[in-house]
């Protein structure tokens, strides 16, 4: 995580990451180029107007901008790539998986499961983002996992109700699992065909196919609201499995009894792995 203590450090390196120019940033937040550069110059102050539109545009999270947006900056750690960001260099830091599952009464008011019409503008702005391709995303697929698996398909929001994390799930079946394991298909290429109603398979099989969150803290809230979900799960022959590209879960995953299957390096700081594997042994210990 870099360390960045002003809006104006923020909104250059946003802008340097995303490739815009001050006019195609101000055009995005509809204001004039002069606007930008004030800011950026920290010369003057966001409005709290532009502070939501910004949010939206870019979602960044509400609080980091709040942060180095106050009378008086809050210095404010902030990764782009993880989209996670931290208030101290200890706090940036994920814990030990124990401490997950120590922590599975965790719970929150702000966590819920997903309101499709409602929340998937943020959730399809956030994939688009992170993975800088919009055209690959199903909407229908993910639209009909929420309705088989809502357990799972999970949003968590801030103090102030702007997103903050999301979790997505698909029930899949035993078919579409070994075409992803095999690496014939991509998750983007899942269809409604492949999906499964988890409660009548005799092994179910859950897919990651996204979860964030925007701080340590709703982190914790998420896993506790996911773990808590497999260890009330009646049946315990199940599989977990998600591909990912991350950098501050790897031993976390690798203590909770997941393993690695394959990995590819398609020009990113941390490789794609497909992780597969259950938390049975984990939470029963």
């Amino acid at each position: 995580m870099k360390k960045y203590n002003s809006i104006g450090e923020l909104l250059i390196e946003y802008r340097k990451i995303n490739s815009l120019s001050q006019s195609d940033f101000a055009a995005n937040v509809n204001v004039d180029i002069r606007t930008v550069r004030r800011w950026e110059q920290n010369i003057s102050r966001v409005t709290q107007e532009k502070e939501e539109e910004i949010v939206m545009e870019t979602l960044l999270p509400y609080q980091l901008i709040l942060n180095l947006n106050a009378f008086v900056a809050i210095p404010t750690y902030y990764d782009f790539e993880l989209r996670k960001y931290s208030l101290t260099s200890m706090s940036k830091i994920l814990p030990k998986a124990d401490w997950f599952k120590d922590q599975l009464e965790i719970t929150t008011k702000r966590i819920r499961i997903i309101d499709f019409d409602f929340d998937i503008r943020y959730i399809i702005r956030f994939l688009e983002l992170k993975n800088n391709n919009s055209h690959l995303i199903n909407r229908q697929v993910l639209y009909e996992g929420v309705k088989l698996l809502p357990e799972l398909n999970l949003i968590i929001t801030d103090d102030s109700g702007y997103y903050a994390g999301h979790s997505f799930f698909l029930p899949i079946t035993l078919s579409a699992y070994e075409k992803l394991k095999d690496k014939k298909i991509s998750k983007e290429q899942l269809t409604i065909e492949d999906l499964a109603n988890y409660k009548t398979q005799d092994q179910s099989i859950f897919f990651n196919y996204d979860t964030n969150a925007d701080c340590n803290d709703n982190f914790y809230y998420m896993n506790a609201a996911i773990l808590t979900f497999f260890h009330n799960l009646k049946n315990k022959n199940y599989i977990f499995s998600f591909i990912v590209s991350r950098s501050d879960n790897y031993e976390i995953l690798q203590d909770a009894g997941l393993e690695i299957i394959w990995e590819q390096d398609e020009n990113h700081k941390v490789p794609f792995r497909f992780w597969q594997g259950n938390f049975v042994l984990f939470l029963s210990s």
